[in-house]
């Protein structure tokens, strides 16, 4: 269990404003929290962040020294290749510069390196952070001669699977233990090197440290934490949640106790549930709960998740994100001790400018300029996306105005429903404006391949003919998205407030606008292909979309043209 959270300055977030902030875009977020044998030495220490901080498409969040364990914690977020790299530059500077000969400190420890686990925050599942740490260990195996042994989820050996058995002997008894037949690393020389010593690495799920505050005595709050911890009071006695460890301590400076916890697996034991089961053995004891604190960092998601509970609980209609995470935090009181700042304590708020797309982060203006530029992208396909996401927005704003005014109070189930997939259709095609313009860097990628042998030009033919197939998904996908609105932007056009109706019937046309300027770029992809059936059926799936979506702008424009005034 970690301590009380620490305050720490608070960054600028004018840029909010403190207005409504759309959903953000599903990121593909992966966390890296290296173990560095080195605790005291300030240059080795800024040596080793600094080449996390070279990294292009990481961001660096903490530097944790211990000058008593001689041992450093770097953490750090990205998407998945990005961190990858980054865990590898750090990783060379550190073997460059610690010599595990000299080293002395408490915590148990194997290498230079000691662990590099790789934990899934968002987009990401455990076993593509286990595929992560097996390319990490096998590049540093090969490339930096350090022996690697895998851990966790990555390892799928049951006596070397846990980091306990991995480390017993320590970097002292390495140079007998890894001669051993059952010992032999999962990566690099099966020798020990005296330098280096070895590298642990896997993937394991995000750890939430999490406590909950308690008006009453550290006795009553280790009662609390027994009932709720997985090892509850003994083997006989299991507590109520899976992956939570727990106790009970006082925090002096507060006049409080706390419930304080690891948990291990939000998914399995939710933040949400664990406070509530607390608050409501609390009730039974006559003690009073107020209000709790996350400890370091969490994922968004897990934010949202208790939001979505509380949103159950009190019939609440919210879509906004930062809504929801202002509802979790008053809910769960996360601010009762420290102000619960969500750009400074959940992830996906940290790395925000990654969020999007270098072209739906230009201006108006920007994109246009881009559009109208000499070059090949971005082209139709990205702008297909973009009409049709303007086209989604447009049905969601006139769902947004029917919504909540007592004129329209009957109306609220219906807005209710149909305002959810149009405004998550609007990001996601937003999404899609720099996925179309990806999709053709690759094929470009492709083209600058060699072809100088037959080997070369075979498989320069072959990346060629993937890229094209990609190319051709992407606004496929767009079609795909596009479909998806009609029925809810049919559903506002029918109910939604009258003196909008040319609002919604200029988002219907630019929905179609956007499958017609998709399936243009699908056909001409199509072109070039060599696989007959995969484009024989993509054709006729998108001749179909294409199809349907000028039915459905017919059938809204009949109903608009049809109503009279509001419903």
């Amino acid at each position: 269990m970690r301590g009380p959270a620490v305050v720490r300055p608070r960054p600028d977030r004018g840029r909010h404003n403190g207005n409504l902030v759309p959903n953000r875009a599903i990121m593909r977020i992966v966390e890296c929290v290296p173990n560095f044998s080195e605790g005291r030495d300030p240059e080795i220490i800024g040596a080793i962040a600094d080449a996390v901080r070279q990294s292009p498409g990481v961001k660096l969040l903490d530097v944790d020294p211990g000058e008593s364990t001689n041992r450093t914690v770097v953490t750090f977020v990205g998407e998945p290749d990005h961190v990858v790299e980054a865990a590898f530059q750090a990783a060379k500077v550190a073997y460059d510069l610690i010599d595990m000969r000299q080293h002395k400190g408490e915590h148990p420890r194997l290498g230079a390196v000691d662990v590099v686990p790789f934990v899934p925050v968002s987009g990401v599942t455990t076993g593509e952070c286990v595929e992560l740490a097996r390319r990490f260990g096998k590049r540093v195996g090969e490339e930096l001669g350090v022996p690697i042994y895998l851990y966790e989820e990555a390892q799928p050996q049951g006596h070397r699977k846990a980091m306990r058995q991995i480390r017993s002997g320590e970097y002292e008894g390495l140079a007998d233990k890894i001669t051993q037949p059952e010992w032999q690393p999962d990566f690099g020389p099966a020798e020990f090197r005296p330098r280096s010593g070895a590298t642990v690495t896997g993937a394991r799920f995000f750890l939430v440290a999490y406590n909950v505050n308690v008006l009453g005595t550290k006795n009553q709050a280790h009662r609390l934490a027994l009932n709720v911890r997985e090892q509850g009071r003994g083997p006989d006695q299991p507590g109520r949640f899976k992956a939570v460890k727990g106790l009970g301590w006082e925090l002096e400076e507060f006049g409080i106790a706390q419930v304080s916890m690891n948990l291990d697996n939000y998914k399995v034991s939710p933040i949400h549930e664990v406070f509530e089961a607390i608050k409501a053995d609390a009730t039974e004891l006559d003690v009073g709960v107020a209000g709790s604190e996350i400890v370091g960092l969490v994922p968004l998601e897990a934010i949202l998740m208790a939001a979505d509970y509380y949103m159950e609980q009190e019939n609440l209609f919210i879509l906004d994100e930062r809504q929801k995470v202002r509802l979790a935090i008053d809910r769960l009181g996360l601010s009762s001790i420290h102000p619960f700042e969500p750009e400074e304590k959940i992830i996906e708020f940290m790395v925000a400018d990654a969020a999007d797309g270098p072209l739906i982060s230009k201006t108006v203006r920007g994109f246009v300029q881009a559009v109208g530029a000499r070059t090949a992208a971005p082209g139709g396909g990205s702008v297909a996306a973009l009409v049709a996401s303007m086209g989604a927005a447009l049905g969601a704003m006139v769902g947004w105005l029917t919504y909540g005014r007592r004129k329209y109070e009957h109306l609220d189930a219906r807005m209710r429903a149909a305002l959810p997939p149009l405004v998550e259709l609007q990001e996601e095609l937003l999404r899609a404006v720099d996925a179309d313009t990806d999709a053709f860097a690759d094929f470009m990628d492709a083209m600058a391949l060699p072809k100088g042998t037959d080997q070369e030009k075979a498989r320069r033919r072959e990346a060629m003919q993937e890229g094209l197939k990609k190319a051709t998904l992407v606004p496929f996908h767009t079609m795909e998205l596009a479909d998806r609105a009609w029925d809810p932007i049919i559903e506002v056009a029918r109910y939604g407030q009258y003196s909008s109706h040319s609002d919604v019937e200029v988002g219907a046309k630019a929905l179609e606008a956007g499958l017609f300027g998709a399936h243009r770029n699908v056909l001409i992809n199509l072109v070039d292909i060599d696989d007959e059936d995969f484009g024989r059926d993509l054709r006729q799936r998108a001749d179909a979309l294409l199809g349907r979506g000028e039915q459905k702008l017919k059938e809204l424009l009949e109903i608009t043209a049809g109503r009279t005034g509001d419903a």
